[in-house]
């Protein structure tokens, strides 16, 4: 809500940083399908690599924002979307679909392109069943990686199983920091998720995987994010382990997030963290 990422990284294309990117995940409110479709071929078309195009419902205080109502039912509007997204990539650049809450009877002119992969943000069961059947890659946020392991990746093979297709790949954000003085690892896990533990979908998701966001003080919230292993903290061996986690529940790619450094103490901060976790894990 910064900077429009389509635009931010055409602009880091321009500036000559190539490389494969995805979008975890941009909120459908903001565009129609067609014109999420052209952003992320052209976005592909501008880096000359494969991008991810994530793409989830948003909150309903959001959609009732932007729309002037929610959605009665996300699964019925994203399995629209994202039909019609997909639909103008891959299915010779047309598509019709005439839904409840999208239509879209339109061409997407064919141009060579690279792949565009299609992601679904996952928090709950409903929607980790949905990105098994129509989904390239599954994206959470802020999820622990045993609510992962017990919950999300079986909701996915569920799916999966049931299209008669691959399990999708299944990325992972994960919001951390290092141990330091002058922080405690609650208020850096609030600086970057203060949103996240006021949202009901995400409180509903933390409950399930047993972390306690329902009380009325922010910061003890966040400690609990701290605790139940949903915001990540420690040394470097101690967060090697913890995202060792992640690739044992199944995570195929796991994004290491710092914002919550870079809110309290900048982004050059931020990225020298982020130099230092890359040079000891990847």
């Amino acid at each position: 809500m910064f900077v429009e990422p389509h635009q931010g990284f055409a602009y880091a294309a321009g500036a000559g940083f190539r490389v494969p990117v995805g979008l975890g995940v941009t909120l459908m409110p903001l565009r129609h399908p067609y014109e999420a479709a052209l952003q992320a071929r052209s976005l592909a078309m501008t880096t000359g690599q494969p991008v991810i195009a994530g793409f989830g419902p948003g909150a309903k205080q959001f959609q009732r924002g932007l729309l002037g109502t929610s959605y009665a039912s996300p699964l019925t509007a994203v399995r629209e979307y994202l039909t019609a997204v997909r639909g103008l990539l891959d299915g010779g650049g047309q598509t019709l679909t005439r839904g409840e809450y999208f239509a879209c009877d339109a061409e997407l002119a064919a141009f060579p392109a690279p792949r565009v992969d299609i992601g679904l943000g996952v928090l709950r069961p409903g929607m980790a069943r949905l990105a098994g059947e129509i989904a390239d890659v599954a994206i959470t946020w802020l999820t622990p990686a045993s609510y992962l392991r017990k919950t999300v990746v079986p909701a996915l093979r569920e799916g999966a199983e049931a299209a008669g297709r691959p399990v999708p790949r299944l990325t992972a954000i994960v919001p951390l920091a290092l141990s330091r003085t002058g922080h405690t690892a609650a208020e850096v896990a609030l600086a970057s998720n203060a949103a996240h533990i006021r949202a009901p979908h995400y409180i509903d998701m933390l409950r399930r995987s047993g972390v306690d966001v329902a009380g009325d003080d922010p910061l003890t919230n966040a400690a609990a994010l701290v605790e139940g292993g949903a915001f990540l903290s420690g040394d470097l061996p101690a967060l090697g382990e913890q995202l060792a986690a992640y690739r044992d529940a199944g995570v195929d790619e796991i994004v290491l997030n710092v914002t919550g450094l870079c809110n309290v103490s900048g982004p050059q901060a931020a990225m020298e963290e982020l130099k230092t976790l890359l040079a000891e894990l990847a």
